[in-house]
């Protein structure tokens, strides 16, 4: 299955971790989709107060 997301590796406290893989589990996703989950919410919070951010390509 080809895929255009990026892949990289990601160290967390181990009870940040154990935290996210309950949400996860929660939430019916896996602890990828969950931490993608909480970074695009993010995101879209930081948008809302500071601004579209622009990516050059």
């Amino acid at each position: 299955m080809a895929t255009n997301k990026k892949v990289f590796t990601l160290r967390l406290e181990e009870n940040n971790f154990e935290k996210i893989k309950i949400i996860a589990e929660k939430n019916k996703r896996s602890i990828a989709m969950q931490i993608e989950y909480l970074i695009e919410q993010h995101i879209e919070k930081y948008e809302e107060e500071n601004g579209s951010i622009k990516i050059n390509d």
